[in-house]
């Protein structure tokens, strides 16, 4: 089955706009033009979009990913390597917001933070951006295989 454009905005929740410059740029090319002009989308290009959606909630720039879908890459290995980045993202994120929540807390009863707490989980932020360059740099994301 094929998509149309706007199809895959409602599906997805990207913009045509968004889509049309994945498309201008070669990151996200339809299967096919229609005698209309109608970008068409398969299959493969919904799940492509899917990687590349998961590669911009990683913060990764569209030119890097583009590099990366490049790449001859089995597609179960990415998505393993993308959920454990996310959940890397998530275990940060989650010790960041205890700690909003925890300075809230403080504020609120008018006693100062303990100064040990203060920082909780921004030094996880360049564990977070190694496991990025790892991720990069991985020879499973060279070759496809798995290690």
């Amino acid at each position: 089955m094929l998509y149309t454009v706007k199809e895959v905005s409602s599906l997805s929740s990207v913009t045509l706009k968004t889509l049309h410059h994945y498309h201008k740029i070669g990151l996200l090319l339809p299967r096919e033009i229609s005698e209309a002009g109608y970008r068409l989308y398969g299959q493969e290009e919904l799940e492509r979009l899917q990687q590349i959606l998961f590669y911009r909630e990683l913060e990764f720039p569209l030119e890097q990913i583009k590099q990366l879908l490049e790449r001859e890459l089995e597609r179960l290995s990415v998505l393993k390597q993308q959920e454990n980045l996310l959940l890397a993202k998530q275990n940060r994120l989650r010790t960041v917001i205890d700690t909003l929540r925890q300075s809230i807390h403080c504020m609120e009863k008018g006693e100062p933070m303990d100064n040990s707490e203060l920082f909780k989980g921004f030094a996880n932020e360049e564990e977070w951006r190694e496991a990025l360059e790892e991720h990069n740099a991985h020879p499973e994301f060279t070759n496809g295989r798995h290690a």
